[in-house]
């Protein structure tokens, strides 16, 4: 998982897949296959790919509805 900053609060911060996998408990090919469909957003620098915590935080949250409306 990506070093802890304490001056940076998490939802500022950027997060790789693998420490996507790690937080969520997800699989990669999850992870990518939801990047795809838009449902969880991600930034792009180069060839680097990085996850935003609001992103995370927010697909937690939708996937949290979507199970109470089930």
């Amino acid at each position: 998982m990506a070093t802890p900053m304490p001056d940076v609060p998490p939802e500022m911060r950027l997060y790789t897949v693998p420490d996507v996998m790690k937080m969520t408990g997800l699989s990669r090919s999850l992870i990518y296959r939801e990047l795809r469909a838009g449902r969880l957003r991600s930034v792009r620098r180069g060839r680097s790919r990085r996850i935003p915590g609001t992103a995370v935080a927010e697909y937690i949250a939708t996937l949290v509805q979507e199970a109470e409306a089930a």
